[in-house]
């Protein structure tokens, strides 16, 4: 059994990853509807959580169905990371996470995300004290680090450990390699083969398939996995690697009914949370995910990227499924 803290969690849990403009609640319903273990919000910017900005306080929204749910912060200053870290748990999360991953220039160069990774004493400092400052877990999703002449992932897990993490999620690529190349998972090997340490470490990175899941799960020995791209757009996947891992069998992928229903879950509830028009908005960046490989599909889409109400959109799925009625994926 796989814990953090109390928390438990199954035997191989499967984790939804914190992706800016993609881990809402709306977008969380599905993947913990699909079978994700253990979800974590968009991150959210220390200094916009401590300035109460509109949007940063949004994101802070959990529901009691998610659980256990972490929220994840983000920052370069430790003195409003420790701020954060006491807002954050005020929202009522299982677990805080700490964002050391993020590699988008305007979060790393400024210190922040992946940035810290040039710093690895002031990582271990901020986080010592945000582990002081709340009495929830804290766990950490990071990199292998900066670049690949910096790689000091065995050193910094250790630390990390030391001063009071209960899990922590490697994403198997440097900041250098933003997504690019191959994720390299053999520093998780190196990781979990010190004897020293004993927390949860949770692999990341290029598991886009049940069978990629079962051979990275042999070979490389982590306690579990975070799912990130994979599951937009296709939230089955962790019900799918989950059947995989126990039977060793394939399930059926969803067919065009329940891709159109689970479309339209997402849907309603974005347009539930934010307002129609936000709601709408942020719903165009998943319709091509949830039908892709569909052929004719293209001019479906233009529609609903284009669409403003709510019935325009429900009107559109409606023709999708009797269009394609009988289009098998």
């Amino acid at each position: 059994m796989v814990k953090i803290g109390n928390l438990e969690l199954g035997e191989f849990p499967l984790l939804l990853a914190p992706m800016e403009d993609v881990s809402d609640p709306p977008f969380r319903a599905v993947c913990k509807d699909n079978g994700a273990d253990l979800m974590y919000t968009e991150f959210i910017s220390s200094e916009g959580l401590i300035r109460d900005a509109a949007k940063s306080i949004q994101k802070l929204d959990i529901f009691e169905y998610e659980r256990p749910v972490g929220i994840q912060i983000f920052g370069a200053e430790i003195e409003s990371m420790r701020e954060a870290a006491a807002i954050a748990e005020a929202a009522g999360p299982d677990i805080l996470d700490i964002n050391y991953g993020c590699p988008v220039h305007k979060v790393a160069c400024k210190g922040a995300g992946a940035g810290i990774l040039l710093d690895i004493d002031k990582m271990v400092s901020m986080t010592a004290e945000i582990v002081k400052r709340v009495k929830i877990p804290v766990t950490v999703k990071t990199r292998l680090g900066w670049s690949h002449d910096t790689i000091r992932i065995v050193e910094v897990a250790e630390r990390l450990q030391d001063v009071g993490i209960q899990a922590i999620s490697i994403h198997a690529r440097t900041r250098q390699q933003m997504y690019k190349g191959e994720a390299d998972w053999s520093y998780l090997n190196l990781v979990k083969d010190n004897p020293r340490l004993h927390i949860p470490v949770f692999g990341n990175g290029d598991i886009d398939t049940p069978e990629k899941a079962r051979e990275y799960k042999d070979k490389y020995n982590v306690d579990g996995m975070m799912i990130g791209r994979a599951s937009i757009g296709y939230p089955w996947i962790f019900n799918e690697i989950k059947h995989f891992l126990e039977t060793g069998e394939k399930l059926a992928g969803p067919d065009l009914e329940q891709r159109i229903n689970v479309t339209k879950k997402h849907l309603d509830f974005s347009v539930k949370w934010k307002g129609e028009k936000q709601g709408i908005l942020e719903m165009r960046r998943h319709y091509t995910n949830y039908f892709r490989g569909m052929p004719n599909f293209k001019p479906y889409r233009s529609q609903m990227v284009t669409a403003e109400t709510y019935e325009e959109v429900a009107a559109l799925l409606e023709e999708v499924g009797e269009v394609f009625a009988d289009y098998q994926f």
